[in-house]
């Protein structure tokens, strides 16, 4: 789950990170004031969406003005009329897409007397199972840039979660930095905050892009992207109260009500699956017979009928879906569960696209019987590679 950058500020700010003063805005007439009390001379107007490259983005509405999704006002007044143009325009970024996303929140920020800008975050490591650190002076930019171009740049460390963080890494970062003196004590407080945090909230990534240094001698987070573990919000429920659902997939939010795994992609082909490693593979198939998934969707091991038909919803409820595949191999997830759901689904719903169903192991006769006697235009398949071709010619209409 990912939250906004002013709710990242905030719950970094109970660690005691330091994070400049600002006010979310959810309403144009609330900017003046919002100003007034951060008191300026300088202000920053921030566009919230749960998308980075914001200060490079381009509003598609000719009145929200060229200056990007963050903007430098340098008067109470400017402010507001940023306010204006930016809240309810949508804003395009190179992670939003084409479609872009649009702002409902605005964070007016206070300025900031910017020395130097550098890149600092801890994430998640699978390799050693620990929270690593990655750390660069190349601020402000793409790390992703950064590790193309000029790795040499880039230094990463895992802390050991028995001992957690240790005076070492502190200097590891300062190092990296090129900090000393006083600015070295406060990067190695800051590693510190950081670690705490990140362990307490059960964060999956915390990135600081940039962390400045101030011409006043500080170090400052100057923007936050957080995101959290989404199986550990159940202990969390002052960050699940931070969800705003405005800047999720509709569809993805329905399945998370039913505890289903899935994402949206862009394809055209709508697949229903039991198993991540066998979701992935049928995604890859339809890749090869020259289509892409619409969806990931693995509707797990102990699914129930409801289950099964919920997810069948949601997969119909895209519109760009041509064409349905449904991959079981029945194990603790029985054959005959899955043709039930999808039976009980197209019958509440309708089904006006090819659907293809392959079903193999645990229940499988009952299965095919339960989807043979439904009445219901469906392909059999055989195998995967089998159920690929078929619905990629159905929906190519080759027969």
């Amino acid at each position: 789950m990912n939250i906004h950058e002013y709710q990242a500020k905030a719950l970094l700010r109970e660690f005691g990170v330091p994070v400049s003063r600002g006010v979310p805005v959810l309403k144009a007439s609330e900017a003046e004031a919002a100003a007034t009390t951060l008191g300026g001379p300088v202000w920053v107007v921030k566009s919230q969406i749960h998308a980075g490259g914001r200060g490079k983005g381009k509003f598609k509405e000719a009145s929200a003005g060229d200056k990007g999704g963050v903007r430098l006002a340098r008067s109470v007044a400017e402010v507001s009329e940023y306010a204006s143009q930016m809240l309810g325009a949508t804003l395009v970024t190179v992670q939003t897409g084409p479609a872009g996303k649009r702002v409902n929140r605005l964070y007016i920020e206070e300025g900031s007397d910017i020395d130097k800008e550098f890149y600092l975050s801890a994430l998640v490591d699978r390799e050693t199972s620990r929270v690593a650190f990655v750390v660069s002076t190349e601020g402000g930019v793409n790390i992703e840039d950064v590790a193309h171009k000029t790795p040499e740049k880039i230094v990463t460390f895992s802390v050991d979660p028995a001992t957690g963080v240790m005076a070492h890494h502190g200097r590891t970062v300062a190092k990296a930095l090129g900090l000393t003196g006083d600015l070295a004590k406060q990067a190695d407080r800051l590693v510190t905050q950081i670690y705490t945090a990140f362990i307490a909230k059960d964060m999956a990534l915390l990135e600081i892009n940039p962390l400045v240094v101030t011409r006043q001698g500080e170090l400052r987070v100057l923007d936050a992207k957080v995101s959290f573990d989404s199986n550990a919000l159940f202990r969390h429920s002052d960050v699940l109260a931070l969800r705003d659902e405005t800047e999720e997939d509709p569809k993805e939010i329905e399945a998370s009500r039913f505890d289903l795994s899935y994402v949206a992609l862009d394809g055209q082909i709508g697949c229903m699956v039991n198993g991540a490693g066998l979701a992935m593979a049928t995604m890859d198939i339809i890749k090869l017979y020259g289509m892409a998934p619409a969806n990931f969707l693995d509707v797990g091991g102990g699914a129930t009928k409801d289950k099964v038909a919920a997810a069948f919803k949601i997969i119909t409820a895209d519109p760009n879906v041509k064409g349905i595949l449904v991959n079981i191999f029945g194990g603790i997830m029985k054959c005959d569960v899955i043709a039930d759901g999808v039976v009980a689904a197209v019958k509440q719903v309708g089904l006006n696209v090819p659907l293809v169903v392959r079903l193999e192991g645990t229940n499988v006769d009952a299965g095919k019987k339960i989807i043979r006697e439904s009445g219901l235009n469906v392909l059999p398949a055989d195998d995967l590679d089998d159920a690929a071709q078929k619905i990629v010619k159905a929906v190519k209409g080759v027969g």
